[in-house]
């Protein structure tokens, strides 16, 4: 009879230990949707959303993973996508939305810096220092701030002055580049990025503007001959990271916090190191094609004539962002700063 009870009081404690297992197997998982863009390949999907996918599980515990989600439109309808509930998070050109973000285009003036994590570091403190009470972003959860690497001229015929790039059909995309294609006396026509390739191959554009990771991640050294290369870049595009506020409000406040301490400055470095990383790519892809990497340098009459049409561009921001109610020069002079200053962390994930 004790060896009958003892057996059944192991195999109550056996069943149990199995009923807790599963349980703790089959605790939900909550995923968040992020829509992308961009093929792939690119910096972004390549290497900026794993990491930080990594970053979330760790820090929720594997309670929320990500998952990406590719071919949902133009850019430019990144914002609403969230907004409505489409995905979670996303990330786009914030000049795509012009009017209603002002404030981060600052990070696009030319002569920041040739460091595009310098920049978006930059960018992230000067939001939180200057930019946050403006509330730029109400209805969105900023994750990170970031700008690509110096964008440069990439061009289907070579040319050397300014005069021979006049009426040029260049293609640009949102925020302050067409103010810099008005300055250059170019012909702008505005195109998503994933359409270069084509309108290159078929002529529709004569050259582009776009930094140097392009090349290889764009395919542009099959379909350019030359790129034009100035010192810090005609300006670097700057790009905003969001979720739903709705969509963190659904979580437990332990996981929401755990992502936010996993993004903002964290994840801006982050996404400018990796695009600026990226680049360095593109100037390998270039040489192996026989693209004509045209380096510019100080005194060179073309990149005179660039920094004096240009010259205007920076209180030419601070006018636009007169509504916002900031100290417009102290942010510009702020984000000049704490680009210049900034050092790359001697630990990366």
């Amino acid at each position: 009879m004790n060896i009958l009870r003892i057996a059944a009081q192991a195999t109550l404690i056996s069943s149990l230990m199995w009923g807790l297992l599963a349980q703790a197997d089959t605790t939900p998982q909550t995923t968040l949707r992020v829509g992308t863009w961009l093929p792939p390949t690119n910096p972004q999907n390549a290497e900026v959303w794993p990491t930080w996918a990594k970053w979330v599980e760790e820090a929720t515990e594997g309670r929320v993973a990500i998952q990406l989600e590719y071919g949902l439109g133009h850019p430019k309808t990144m914002f609403n996508l969230v907004e409505d509930g489409v995905v979670d998070v996303a990330f786009t050109v914030v000049g795509y939305q012009p009017g209603r973000f002002k404030l981060p285009l600052v990070a696009e003036l030319p002569g920041i810096s040739d460091s595009a994590e310098a920049t978006s570091v930059a960018l992230w403190r000067t939001q939180q220092q200057y930019f946050s009470a403006a509330k730029e972003f109400d209805g969105l959860e900023l994750l990170g701030l970031f700008v690509h690497g110096p964008a440069q001229i990439h061009t289907r015929e070579p040319f050397s002055s300014l005069q021979q790039l006049k009426n040029q059909k260049i293609r640009i995309g949102g925020g302050l580049q067409m103010l810099v294609a008005e300055r250059l006396d170019v012909s702008p026509v505005q195109a998503p990025a994933p359409k270069v390739y084509e309108m290159m191959q078929q002529g529709v554009v004569d050259g582009v503007f776009l930094p140097v990771l392009d090349q290889k991640y764009l395919r542009l050294s099959e379909v350019t001959s030359q790129i034009t290369v100035i010192p810090r870049g005609l300006y670097a595009s700057s790009f905003a990271i969001f979720a739903s506020p709705d969509t963190l409000d659904s979580l437990s406040a332990a996981d929401r916090q755990a992502i936010l301490s996993v993004s903002g400055e964290r994840l801006s470095a982050l996404a400018g190191r990796a695009w600026e990383q990226a680049d360095r790519n593109g100037y390998e892809a270039a040489r192996n094609s026989g693209v004509e990497i045209h380096q510019l340098q100080p005194g060179d009459a073309m990149l005179t004539d660039m920094q004096q049409r240009l010259s205007d561009l920076p209180q030419q921001w601070v006018k636009d962002v007169a509504d916002r109610d900031i100290d417009a020069n102290a942010a510009l002079d702020y984000l000049r700063q704490q680009a210049r200053s900034y050092q790359q962390p001697l630990a990366q994930e």
